[in-house]
């Protein structure tokens, strides 16, 4: 895919107060890790993810969505009214039915011509969406969209430690398929998407590829309890699929976009952590480029993750005109989407 009138400007976030350290975390499971002589230390140690933010349970992911949405439309001074399409898409939502964007939708105040509707692809919803929009906009049908994500860890985190500490018969094995769910966190965010002779502004979305891998569907699956939820994931052969799905993608984005390994000034990944990134740069051969991760701080905040991440990048004022920048998606299911953009 090739986008040839696309803007991509607006990244912001919302991010919730209260965070659980890995050291917290592991203290609250002292017993269990006693009990089947695990040493304490390695949660950090194996993803480097310091902490992990939450709201708390019954926080609506789409009321974050809209504070994150509503900073989108105020950073880039355009009008509720001027907005055509809304996309929800994080994992977390209100309620199977109607559409959380619905909810986003209200507190924004956006005018009935604006469609809407939640897109739903694991980790990949904002990219997926990305690519709904910037498709929409290259055919004239819409000149603006707003996209959001919330994600809530705050259930799963809670449900995952109850489960452990109160379950005496588990053993390494089932913790090592729930070890994932210690690495989740809870963000917010919101993009914008305009067609460039209607806000010619921000980065500059070039196009990119995608690739699916449906055998691989089983390796991390959560329930559909938007109140419960529960989440179990095989990470080692996860990563070893996801990897080998990603080298294919940046192959073909490679080819659509004319681009070598050299040509990015920057690549931002999906923040799962240390040992994912270091897999995911050093099979792409892209080691030797500027990158950019908040996994440290923030934990894998799921669809919202690599957007966060670029919006801190962005933040941190590192990024220079006509640099060209990467964005590494990789999502369960299995999906790969890779984007490239110029600043």
């Amino acid at each position: 895919m090739k986008f040839n009138k696309v803007k991509m400007h607006s990244l912001c976030y919302h991010l919730p107060e209260k965070s659980m350290s890995s050291s917290e975390i592991e203290n609250q499971l002292s017993d269990v890790y006693e009990r089947l002589m695990m040493s304490p230390g390695r949660l950090e140690m194996m993803t480097g993810i310091k902490e992990r933010r939450f709201w708390d349970k019954g926080t609506s992911p789409g009321l974050m969505a809209s504070i994150a949405g509503r900073k989108s439309l105020e950073k880039a001074d355009i009008s509720p009214k001027d907005v055509d399409l809304l996309i929800f898409s994080s994992v977390c939502r209100d309620f199977l039915e109607p559409a959380t964007a619905s909810v986003v939708h209200y507190e924004l105040g956006l005018p009935s011509t604006c469609q809407f509707f939640d897109l739903s692809n694991a980790c990949l919803g904002v990219l997926s969406a990305m690519i709904m929009a910037a498709n929409m906009i290259e055919s004239g049908s819409i000149r603006c969209a707003l996209i959001v994500s919330g994600e809530n860890s705050g259930p799963l985190l809670a449900e995952t430690l109850d489960y452990v500490k109160n379950n005496p018969e588990i053993k390494r094995k089932e913790i090592k398929k729930l070890f994932a769910n210690f690495t989740i966190g809870s963000a917010a965010v919101g993009l914008i998407l305009t067609a460039k002779d209607f806000y010619p502004w921000g980065l500059t979305l070039l196009g990119g590829a995608s690739l699916s891998d449906s055998s691989a569907h089983t390796l991390c699956q959560g329930t559909g309890n938007v109140n419960s939820l529960m989440m179990q994931t095989d990470s080692e052969k996860m990563m070893r699929a996801g990897i080998k799905l990603a080298v294919n993608t940046w192959e073909r984005t490679k080819t659509v976009l004319g681009w070598s390994n050299h040509t990015p000034d920057w690549v931002v990944g999906h923040q799962v952590g240390k040992a994912h990134e270091a897999e995911l740069l050093g099979n792409l051969n892209l080691t030797g480029i500027n990158t950019f991760t908040t996994f440290e701080n923030f934990g894998n905040t799921g669809s919202a993750a690599l957007p966060l991440t670029l919006a801190k990048l962005i933040d941190a004022k590192k990024l220079s005109s006509g640099q060209n920048l990467a964005m590494l998606g990789i999502g369960s299911g299995l999906s790969s989407i890779m984007l490239g953009a110029i600043c």
